[in-house]
């Protein structure tokens, strides 16, 4: 293909699933190889399942590029939240220095520019230094650094902790100590993920102290201490997809993690556009933010 041949960016509908799924697995694969790490993505048919829900989902403002009818690459955005996290952003590998990264960033940030965003997040792969450049060039700035963690904890509870499935009337509870930890809730994220059975609270002395959207590559948990994470982590089996993403400036929960078995599998960086207040609590980021 020509690298003179113009890109254009529309937006996604769900025929393009198929070729985005493919190109989401090869360009994660080809650059995570090339670095020495595992595909955040087990398997071709596991990125073609996130791209089909993405573009399907309400509350997600999803873009391709394209070129002489070839698709070239996709973008997403979760505007469920006043704060919207980008992602995944993914480009064929066949397709080189022709900017397409790029305008797919610009898109979504003109969507959010739109749609009178407080903040837009994203988590950047921190071996991958062209994507770095390119979202610092774009206005982000670095705010956490983060590893994924797989593996099974040994200590399979916390003293004075119980967790149990979230329910509908704990949404108002989770919310508020959202707000008093960053500063925003993530009302609909929680809501989505209690309806479909993957949401989790914590209660000490008889009060919800924490919560999950999930366990894994795509949920965030929000909690008042430590110990609060500690007893959601011990709480299931395994974590879902790559891992789950834990802030290393948390050493004490980081140290805790490696003592209790389990092990890196990447580094990674949150970086931000807009509104950014230091989390007052503790917490974990999903992959979007």
């Amino acid at each position: 293909m020509s690298p003179n041949a113009d890109v254009i960016i529309r937006r996604a509908t769900p025929q393009d699933a198929a070729a985005c799924g493919k190109i989401c697995y090869d360009a994660f694969s080809t650059v995570n190889a090339a670095h020495g790490f595992p595909c955040d993505f087990p398997a071709p048919e596991a990125a073609l399942g996130v791209i089909t829900s993405l573009f399907n989902a309400p509350g997600f403002y999803c873009v391709v590029a394209e070129s002489n009818g070839q698709i070239l690459g996709s973008n997403c955005l979760d505007e469920r939240s006043i704060i919207h996290g980008v992602g995944p952003i993914t480009v064929d590998p066949n397709t080189q220095n022709r900017g397409v990264g790029r305008k797919l960033m610009e898109a979504v940030l003109d969507r959010a520019r739109e749609q009178h965003a407080t903040g837009v997040r994203l988590v950047q792969a921190a071996f991958h230094n062209r994507s770095l450049s390119l979202y610092a060039s774009l206005g982000f700035e670095v705010r956490e650094p983060l590893v994924v963690l797989q593996g099974r904890t040994r200590e399979r509870s916390v003293a004075g902790c119980t967790v149990r499935p979230a329910a509908s009337e704990d949404m108002a509870t989770c919310n508020a100590l959202s707000h008093r930890i960053h500063g925003f809730d993530r009302g609909a994220d929680l809501a989505y993920s209690t309806q479909q059975g993957t949401a989790l609270v914590v209660e000490r002395e008889g009060r919800v102290v924490g919560y999950s959207t999930g366990l894994a590559f795509f949920g965030h948990t929000t909690a008042e201490s430590n110990q609060d994470l500690r007893a959601l982590l011990t709480s299931v089996e395994s974590f879902g997809g790559a891992g789950f993403l834990l802030p290393t400036r948390n050493s004490e929960l980081f140290r805790w993690c490696l003592s209790n078995g389990l092990r890196v599998v990447e580094p990674l960086t949150l970086m931000s556009i807009g509104l950014y207040s230091e989390p007052s609590g503790a917490w974990l980021p999903s992959i979007l933010f």
